[in-house]
Protein backbone atom coordinates (compact mmCIF):
# COMPACT_ATOMS: atom_id res chain seq x y z
CA UNK A 1 0.00 0.00 0.00
CA UNK A 2 1.18 3.54 -0.93
CA UNK A 3 1.51 5.45 1.74
CA UNK A 4 -0.77 8.73 1.53
CA UNK A 5 0.31 12.15 3.44
CA UNK A 6 -2.93 14.25 2.82
CA UNK A 7 -2.84 18.49 2.45
CA UNK A 8 -6.33 19.08 4.50
CA UNK A 9 -8.45 17.79 6.77
CA UNK A 10 -10.93 19.37 9.28
CA UNK A 11 -11.05 16.43 11.71
CA UNK A 12 -9.74 18.82 14.68
CA UNK A 13 -13.14 20.46 14.34
CA UNK A 14 -15.19 17.81 13.72
CA UNK A 15 -13.93 16.16 17.02
CA UNK A 16 -14.63 19.86 18.71
CA UNK A 17 -18.41 19.54 17.80
CA UNK A 18 -19.24 16.40 18.48
CA UNK A 19 -17.37 15.41 21.93
CA UNK A 20 -18.87 11.48 21.65
CA UNK A 21 -16.52 10.89 19.02
CA UNK A 22 -13.08 9.55 20.04
CA UNK A 23 -10.35 9.65 17.39
CA UNK A 24 -8.61 6.62 18.66
CA UNK A 25 -11.92 4.48 18.06
CA UNK A 26 -13.43 3.57 14.54
CA UNK A 27 -16.34 5.79 14.28
CA UNK A 28 -19.20 5.33 11.76
CA UNK A 29 -19.49 9.14 11.64
CA UNK A 30 -17.43 11.16 9.84
CA UNK A 31 -14.23 10.23 7.49
CA UNK A 32 -11.28 10.11 9.54
CA UNK A 33 -10.22 8.37 13.06
CA UNK A 34 -7.04 6.48 13.92
CA UNK A 35 -7.71 2.90 12.98
CA UNK A 36 -9.47 3.72 9.39
CA UNK A 37 -6.40 6.13 8.77
CA UNK A 38 -3.73 3.08 9.56
CA UNK A 39 -6.18 1.03 7.22
CA UNK A 40 -6.44 3.37 4.29
CA UNK A 41 -2.71 3.80 4.67
CA UNK A 42 -2.41 7.61 5.87
CA UNK A 43 0.73 8.62 6.61
CA UNK A 44 -0.25 12.00 7.72
CA UNK A 45 -1.18 15.52 6.87
CA UNK A 46 -2.19 18.92 7.44
CA UNK A 47 -5.06 18.98 10.42
CA UNK A 48 -6.61 22.10 10.27
CA UNK A 49 -7.52 24.68 13.27
CA UNK A 50 -10.48 26.52 12.12
CA UNK A 51 -12.87 29.03 13.80
CA UNK A 52 -16.17 28.20 12.57
CA UNK A 53 -18.79 31.23 11.44
CA UNK A 54 -21.58 31.96 13.48
CA UNK A 55 -24.17 31.60 10.18
CA UNK A 56 -24.18 28.33 8.23
CA UNK A 57 -23.27 29.21 4.70
CA UNK A 58 -25.62 27.00 3.29
CA UNK A 59 -28.65 28.83 4.92
CA UNK A 60 -27.50 31.90 2.96
CA UNK A 61 -26.84 30.04 -0.03
CA UNK A 62 -28.97 31.91 -3.70
CA UNK A 63 -29.57 28.73 -6.07
CA UNK A 64 -29.96 30.38 -9.85
CA UNK A 65 -30.75 28.61 -12.92
CA UNK A 66 -26.74 28.42 -13.73
CA UNK A 67 -25.53 27.36 -10.51
CA UNK A 68 -25.27 29.08 -7.02
CA UNK A 69 -23.94 32.17 -4.85
CA UNK A 70 -22.97 32.29 -1.77
CA UNK A 71 -22.10 36.14 -0.07
CA UNK A 72 -19.09 36.38 1.83
CA UNK A 73 -19.89 36.09 5.41
CA UNK A 74 -19.11 38.77 8.40
CA UNK A 75 -16.15 38.91 9.54
CA UNK A 76 -15.05 36.82 12.54
CA UNK A 77 -14.18 38.39 15.98
CA UNK A 78 -10.50 37.72 16.68
CA UNK A 79 -11.46 37.14 20.74
CA UNK A 80 -13.92 34.34 19.26
CA UNK A 81 -11.51 33.31 16.91
CA UNK A 82 -8.42 32.73 20.20
CA UNK A 83 -11.07 30.53 21.88
CA UNK A 84 -11.68 27.99 19.13
CA UNK A 85 -7.77 28.33 18.06
CA UNK A 86 -7.00 27.47 21.91
CA UNK A 87 -9.18 25.05 21.99
CA UNK A 88 -8.34 22.81 19.32
CA UNK A 89 -4.64 23.08 19.15
CA UNK A 90 -5.02 21.79 22.85
CA UNK A 91 -7.12 19.16 21.67
CA UNK A 92 -4.16 18.12 18.66
CA UNK A 93 -1.27 18.26 21.59
CA UNK A 94 -3.95 15.89 23.88
CA UNK A 95 -3.99 13.69 20.79
CA UNK A 96 -0.53 13.62 20.63
CA UNK A 97 0.33 13.04 24.26
CA UNK A 98 -2.38 9.88 24.15
CA UNK A 99 -1.23 8.22 21.06
CA UNK A 100 1.96 6.34 22.81
CA UNK A 101 4.24 7.63 19.86
CA UNK A 102 1.34 6.54 17.29
CA UNK A 103 0.56 10.27 16.33
CA UNK A 104 3.17 13.32 16.12
CA UNK A 105 2.54 16.76 15.53
CA UNK A 106 5.65 17.16 13.22
CA UNK A 107 7.69 20.49 12.90
CA UNK A 108 10.09 19.64 10.49
CA UNK A 109 10.14 17.24 7.29
CA UNK A 110 12.47 14.80 8.32
CA UNK A 111 10.36 14.28 11.41
CA UNK A 112 7.39 13.32 8.80
CA UNK A 113 10.05 10.57 7.29
CA UNK A 114 10.57 9.47 10.35
CA UNK A 115 6.95 9.17 11.24
CA UNK A 116 6.66 7.19 8.05
CA UNK A 117 9.44 4.59 8.97
CA UNK A 118 7.75 4.37 12.58
CA UNK A 119 4.92 4.26 11.48
CA UNK A 120 3.44 6.62 13.39
CA UNK A 121 0.88 9.46 11.54
CA UNK A 122 2.55 13.02 11.04
CA UNK A 123 0.26 15.87 12.17
CA UNK A 124 0.88 19.63 10.70
CA UNK A 125 -0.64 22.35 12.67
CA UNK A 126 -2.40 23.89 10.16
CA UNK A 127 -4.34 27.68 10.95
CA UNK A 128 -7.11 28.06 8.32
CA UNK A 129 -7.67 31.75 8.18
CA UNK A 130 -5.69 33.98 10.28
CA UNK A 131 -8.41 35.65 12.33
CA UNK A 132 -6.31 34.34 15.64
CA UNK A 133 -3.14 35.97 14.83
CA UNK A 134 -3.46 39.93 15.33
CA UNK A 135 -1.56 42.91 13.28
CA UNK A 136 0.93 42.96 15.50
CA UNK A 137 1.63 39.39 14.44
CA UNK A 138 3.17 39.09 18.42
CA UNK A 139 0.71 35.85 18.35
CA UNK A 140 2.73 34.31 15.23
CA UNK A 141 5.58 33.89 16.74
CA UNK A 142 4.22 32.24 19.50
CA UNK A 143 2.45 29.31 17.54
CA UNK A 144 5.05 28.93 15.48
CA UNK A 145 6.91 27.98 18.89
CA UNK A 146 4.36 25.73 19.86
CA UNK A 147 4.21 23.87 16.19
CA UNK A 148 2.79 26.07 13.58
CA UNK A 149 4.19 25.45 10.58
CA UNK A 150 0.97 25.94 7.96
CA UNK A 151 -1.03 29.20 7.69
CA UNK A 152 -4.26 30.24 5.18
CA UNK A 153 -4.51 33.48 5.34
CA UNK A 154 -7.85 33.38 4.94
CA UNK A 155 -11.07 30.91 4.87
CA UNK A 156 -13.64 32.01 2.98
CA UNK A 157 -14.64 35.74 5.14
CA UNK A 158 -12.83 38.54 5.02
CA UNK A 159 -10.57 39.49 8.01
CA UNK A 160 -7.46 42.16 8.72
CA UNK A 161 -5.05 40.51 6.04
CA UNK A 162 -7.15 39.81 3.23
CA UNK A 163 -10.42 38.72 1.28
CA UNK A 164 -11.44 35.03 1.35
CA UNK A 165 -12.97 33.79 -1.90
CA UNK A 166 -16.89 33.47 -1.63
CA UNK A 167 -18.37 29.68 -2.67
CA UNK A 168 -19.92 30.49 -6.15
CA UNK A 169 -20.47 28.23 -9.34
CA UNK A 170 -20.12 28.88 -11.70
CA UNK A 171 -17.72 31.91 -11.10
CA UNK A 172 -14.30 33.38 -11.58
CA UNK A 173 -11.93 33.42 -8.34
CA UNK A 174 -11.07 36.99 -9.14
CA UNK A 175 -13.92 38.38 -6.52
CA UNK A 176 -12.70 41.18 -4.47
CA UNK A 177 -9.62 43.04 -3.11
CA UNK A 178 -6.00 42.17 -2.57
CA UNK A 179 -4.08 41.87 0.44
CA UNK A 180 -4.07 44.41 2.73
CA UNK A 181 -1.32 45.95 4.33
CA UNK A 182 -0.93 43.66 7.43
CA UNK A 183 -1.54 40.97 5.15
CA UNK A 184 1.49 41.74 3.33
CA UNK A 185 3.17 42.05 6.60
CA UNK A 186 1.98 38.66 7.57
CA UNK A 187 3.27 37.11 4.34
CA UNK A 188 7.00 38.36 5.27
CA UNK A 189 6.73 37.03 8.56
CA UNK A 190 5.63 33.81 7.66
CA UNK A 191 8.93 33.90 4.90
CA UNK A 192 11.07 34.91 7.80
CA UNK A 193 9.50 31.99 10.24
CA UNK A 194 9.45 29.08 7.50
CA UNK A 195 6.01 28.98 7.62
CA UNK A 196 4.20 27.55 4.59
CA UNK A 197 1.60 29.62 3.51
CA UNK A 198 -1.94 28.08 1.95
CA UNK A 199 -3.54 30.01 -0.86
CA UNK A 200 -6.79 27.73 -1.12
CA UNK A 201 -9.72 30.31 0.11
CA UNK A 202 -7.63 32.90 -1.01
CA UNK A 203 -9.12 35.05 -3.81
CA UNK A 204 -7.16 35.97 -7.09
CA UNK A 205 -6.06 39.29 -6.29
CA UNK A 206 -4.63 37.97 -3.08
CA UNK A 207 -3.45 34.96 -4.68
CA UNK A 208 -0.93 37.68 -7.11
CA UNK A 209 -0.36 39.43 -4.52
CA UNK A 210 1.68 36.83 -2.63
CA UNK A 211 3.24 35.83 -5.64
CA UNK A 212 4.55 38.86 -5.84
CA UNK A 213 5.93 39.06 -2.25
CA UNK A 214 6.39 35.32 -1.31
CA UNK A 215 9.60 33.84 -1.93
CA UNK A 216 8.81 30.49 -1.10
CA UNK A 217 6.83 28.16 -2.76
CA UNK A 218 3.30 28.56 -3.70
CA UNK A 219 0.77 26.26 -2.52
CA UNK A 220 -3.06 25.62 -2.09
CA UNK A 221 -3.73 22.33 -0.07
CA UNK A 222 -6.73 21.79 -1.38
CA UNK A 223 -8.52 23.47 -4.29
CA UNK A 224 -9.28 21.99 -8.20
CA UNK A 225 -9.02 22.92 -11.41
CA UNK A 226 -11.13 25.74 -12.56
CA UNK A 227 -11.05 24.46 -16.41
CA UNK A 228 -12.74 21.21 -15.10
CA UNK A 229 -15.20 22.72 -12.53
CA UNK A 230 -15.48 26.76 -12.89
CA UNK A 231 -16.19 27.46 -9.09
CA UNK A 232 -14.99 30.83 -7.54
CA UNK A 233 -12.85 27.94 -4.93
CA UNK A 234 -10.78 26.38 -8.01
CA UNK A 235 -7.36 27.74 -9.37
CA UNK A 236 -7.44 28.93 -13.04
CA UNK A 237 -4.51 27.55 -16.01
CA UNK A 238 -2.82 30.67 -14.96
CA UNK A 239 -2.49 30.53 -11.24
CA UNK A 240 -1.54 26.26 -11.68
CA UNK A 241 1.04 27.55 -14.13
CA UNK A 242 2.26 30.12 -10.89
CA UNK A 243 1.90 27.47 -9.24
CA UNK A 244 4.93 25.44 -11.06
CA UNK A 245 7.23 28.48 -11.88
CA UNK A 246 7.70 29.20 -7.86
CA UNK A 247 8.07 24.68 -7.40
CA UNK A 248 4.95 24.73 -5.58
CA UNK A 249 2.08 22.38 -5.20
CA UNK A 250 -2.03 21.56 -5.29
CA UNK A 251 -2.99 19.37 -3.47
CA UNK A 252 -6.27 17.64 -5.19
CA UNK A 253 -9.70 18.62 -3.14
CA UNK A 254 -12.04 15.54 -2.92
CA UNK A 255 -15.32 18.02 -2.02
CA UNK A 256 -17.80 17.04 -5.04
CA UNK A 257 -18.62 20.41 -5.68
CA UNK A 258 -15.17 21.36 -6.40
CA UNK A 259 -14.82 18.44 -8.85
CA UNK A 260 -17.86 18.18 -10.76
CA UNK A 261 -18.01 20.28 -14.03
CA UNK A 262 -21.91 21.16 -12.65
CA UNK A 263 -20.92 22.11 -9.48
CA UNK A 264 -23.37 20.02 -7.43
CA UNK A 265 -22.97 18.70 -4.36
CA UNK A 266 -23.79 15.35 -5.15
CA UNK A 267 -21.72 12.28 -3.57
CA UNK A 268 -22.48 10.19 -6.63
CA UNK A 269 -19.32 11.41 -8.78
CA UNK A 270 -17.43 8.63 -10.07
CA UNK A 271 -13.47 8.43 -8.90
CA UNK A 272 -12.66 9.03 -12.66
CA UNK A 273 -13.91 12.22 -12.21
CA UNK A 274 -11.04 12.74 -9.60
CA UNK A 275 -8.54 11.20 -11.97
CA UNK A 276 -9.65 13.93 -14.49
CA UNK A 277 -8.78 16.68 -12.21
CA UNK A 278 -5.83 15.54 -11.12
CA UNK A 279 -4.24 14.07 -14.98
CA UNK A 280 -5.33 18.12 -15.82
CA UNK A 281 -3.55 19.59 -12.53
CA UNK A 282 -0.23 17.67 -13.86
CA UNK A 283 -0.56 18.25 -17.46
CA UNK A 284 -0.87 22.06 -16.60
CA UNK A 285 1.31 22.48 -13.16
CA UNK A 286 4.24 19.20 -13.91
CA UNK A 287 3.54 16.15 -11.98
CA UNK A 288 6.31 17.00 -9.57
CA UNK A 289 3.46 19.68 -8.07
CA UNK A 290 0.52 17.93 -7.75
CA UNK A 291 -0.66 16.01 -4.42
CA UNK A 292 -3.84 15.30 -2.56
CA UNK A 293 -5.79 17.63 -0.37
CA UNK A 294 -8.85 15.54 0.76
CA UNK A 295 -10.94 17.89 3.10
CA UNK A 296 -11.83 14.90 4.91
CA UNK A 297 -14.50 15.58 7.78
CA UNK A 298 -15.25 18.85 6.01
CA UNK A 299 -16.75 18.05 2.58
CA UNK A 300 -19.14 16.03 0.66
CA UNK A 301 -16.47 13.37 -0.53
CA UNK A 302 -17.38 10.46 -3.57
CA UNK A 303 -19.23 7.77 -2.32
CA UNK A 304 -16.88 5.67 -4.38
CA UNK A 305 -14.41 6.74 -1.60
CA UNK A 306 -16.29 7.19 1.01
CA UNK A 307 -13.54 7.98 3.90
CA UNK A 308 -9.80 7.83 4.37
CA UNK A 309 -10.24 3.80 3.83
CA UNK A 310 -10.83 5.05 0.20
CA UNK A 311 -7.85 6.09 -0.49
CA UNK A 312 -5.90 2.90 -1.75
CA UNK A 313 -9.00 2.91 -4.27
CA UNK A 314 -8.03 6.18 -5.57
CA UNK A 315 -4.17 5.32 -5.89
CA UNK A 316 -5.34 2.27 -7.64
CA UNK A 317 -7.70 4.24 -10.05
CA UNK A 318 -4.80 6.58 -11.07
CA UNK A 319 -2.56 3.44 -11.51
CA UNK A 320 -5.46 2.15 -14.20
CA UNK A 321 -5.30 5.54 -15.85
CA UNK A 322 -1.18 5.38 -16.33
CA UNK A 323 0.47 6.29 -13.96
CA UNK A 324 3.84 4.40 -12.68
CA UNK A 325 4.67 3.76 -9.37
CA UNK A 326 7.38 7.19 -9.51
CA UNK A 327 4.23 9.15 -10.53
CA UNK A 328 1.99 7.79 -7.51
CA UNK A 329 4.30 8.22 -4.92
CA UNK A 330 5.12 11.53 -5.71
CA UNK A 331 1.49 12.12 -5.89
CA UNK A 332 0.67 10.39 -2.54
CA UNK A 333 2.73 12.36 -0.32
CA UNK A 334 6.31 12.43 -2.12
CA UNK A 335 6.12 16.16 -3.48
CA UNK A 336 4.63 17.03 -0.38
CA UNK A 337 7.65 16.13 1.66
CA UNK A 338 9.71 17.89 -0.80
CA UNK A 339 7.72 21.74 -1.05
CA UNK A 340 7.24 20.95 2.85
CA UNK A 341 11.72 20.68 2.82
CA UNK A 342 12.00 23.37 0.55
CA UNK A 343 9.52 25.85 2.30
CA UNK A 344 10.84 24.88 6.43
CA UNK A 345 13.99 24.66 5.74
CA UNK A 346 14.56 20.91 6.91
Amino acid sequence: MIPVFDGHNDTLLALNRHPDRHFFERNREGHLDFPRALEGGLAGGFFAIFAPTDAPLREEQVVTEKGYETPLPDPLDPATAMTHTMAMAANLFRLEKAAGGRFRVVRTAREIRECMAAPAIAAVMHFEGAEAIGTDLSALEVFHQAGLRSLGLVWSRPNAFAAGVPFSFPSSPDLGPGLTAAGRELVVACNELRIMIDLSHLNERGFWDVAELSRAPLVATHSNAHALCPTSRNLTDAQLEAVRDSDGMVGLNFAVQFLRPDGRTDPDTPLDTMVRHIDHLAETAGIDHVGLGSDFDGATIPVALGDVTGLPRLIDALGTSGYGEEDLNKLAHGNWIRVLEATWGE
